[in-house]
């Protein structure tokens, strides 16, 4: 009894704070002025990713290395 009590205070508290959420969800921003204008230009401006995959690929590959290599100890 006391644990059907404690999931159904939790799935309303759930429930509630779904349904509280949702209304206050925002549109999306519209597109900048420009856009479309010369052709079907990206809504970021052609920002260069290359470098900085680099490194979160450089960064995420030492910490997987860091988490191996405590495992075996």
């Amino acid at each position: 009894m006391k644990n059907t009590m404690k999931t159904l205070i939790v799935s309303l508290v759930l429930a509630m704070a779904l349904f509280i959420s949702i209304p206050a969800q925002a549109d999306p921003p519209g597109m900048p002025g420009n856009h479309g204008t010369n052709g079907d230009a990206p809504p970021g401006g052609g920002a260069p990713l290359g470098s900085g995959l680099i490194i979160m690929i450089a960064v995420a590959s030492a910490y997987g290395s860091k988490k191996a290599y405590d495992l075996k100890e």
